[in-house]
């Protein structure tokens, strides 16, 4: 297993969710740090303890045009996207874009710098799918003219793009899929369903959970994720390889154990199903296991504990 040493790093969507905690352990590990965010879908509060450190750096940045950097790169990651439903649904031509021209401008700067490049790609290129788990051989069932197609196949889209750049250009390219991630940072906007239990449940309102309630999910707390991505891009594999979290759940039963450790007396209230909303959702990691020594160690019941303590402590600053 190949370990690689960086010193420099650009994270785009830094300052999203996910970009956030991937700044923050880089920075503990080392690095200096440039994030590359124009804030469409991004808290601005996320970065407020990023920018107290040295080694940060922040650029508010469309990264569908050249990135402005001079400094070369050892590492580029590429998270740029609007990520929950409610973003990419409101905002369906610039997740293309950021998918489409925002890739090849992450993968130009890379290929300028000669850095390793990560792909933060979604399981939501298998779409609905109907293969189970879902192993990175798979090719998925995606719609490809469906309101979620702008975020599908922006992701799709980018992978190809990737990978083009690797045979065509020699650019030390790399892959993740990430499956559903949660924690402290979320925005309680957000949209999605781990944000929208915890809101609902503290303000002692009914949760809405969509459809049946027995599609599922895998839900991979985010210390994870990013030390998932972080061992991808120390490693000289090209991916794709999964990140998630194989304990699959209902929907019903995270929006249960979210009123169980919150203490709620809600209801959990069913409402329509979301239009091509896959049934169900886990990750096949053993290649992770296998090329990049990485699985999951906080279970769902400790994540969510974690983030229902971050939870409480918004509404309290609020």
């Amino acid at each position: 297993m190949t370990t690689r040493r960086f010193d420099r790093a650009v994270v785009t969507g830094g300052a999203g969710f996910v970009g956030a905690h991937l700044c923050a352990l880089l920075l503990s590990e080392g690095l200096e740090v440039t994030a590359v965010d124009n804030l469409a879908t991004a808290c601005p509060a996320t970065l407020e303890d990023l920018r107290r450190h040295d080694r940060f750096r922040f650029v508010r940045h469309d990264v569908t045009e050249p990135i402005p950097l001079d400094d070369p790169a050892d590492v580029v990651f590429h998270l740029a996207s609007a990520a929950s439903p409610r973003d990419y649904l409101a905002l369906p031509i610039e997740t293309l874009r950021a998918g489409s021209h925002g890739t090849e401008q992450a993968l130009e700067l890379a290929r300028r710098d000669g850095a390793r490049f990560v792909l933060a790609s979604t399981s939501e290129v298998y779409g609905d799918p109907l293969e189970h788990p879902q192993h990175e051989r798979y090719w998925g069932n995606v719609n490809p003219i469906g309101p979620r197609s702008v975020y599908d196949e922006a992701k799709r889209y980018a992978e190809a793009l990737t990978s083009a750049y690797r045979r065509e250009h020699g650019v030390d390219t790399a892959i993740a899929r990430i499956f559903n991630t949660y924690g402290p940072g979320m925005r309680v906007n957000d949209g999605r369903m781990i944000p929208a239990f915890f809101t609902q449940a503290l303000a002692g309102e009914p949760l809405t959970v969509t459809g049946t309630g027995e599609q599922t999910r895998s839900i991979c707390y985010v210390e994870d994720t990013v030390g998932g991505l972080v061992a991808l891009a120390r490693s000289g594999y090209p991916g794709p390889v999964n990140l998630g979290n194989p304990d699959e759940l209902t929907v019903r039963q995270v929006a249960e154990r979210i009123k169980a450790i919150v203490r709620s007396d809600s209801a959990v209230e069913y409402v329509d199903a979301v239009v091509d909303d896959p049934q169900r959702r886990c990750p096949d990691i053993s290649l992770a296991r296998e090329v990049l020594g990485w699985e999951p160690k906080i279970d769902a019941d400790d994540g969510l504990r974690r983030t229902a303590a971050w939870f409480r402590q918004f509404r309290r600053a609020e």
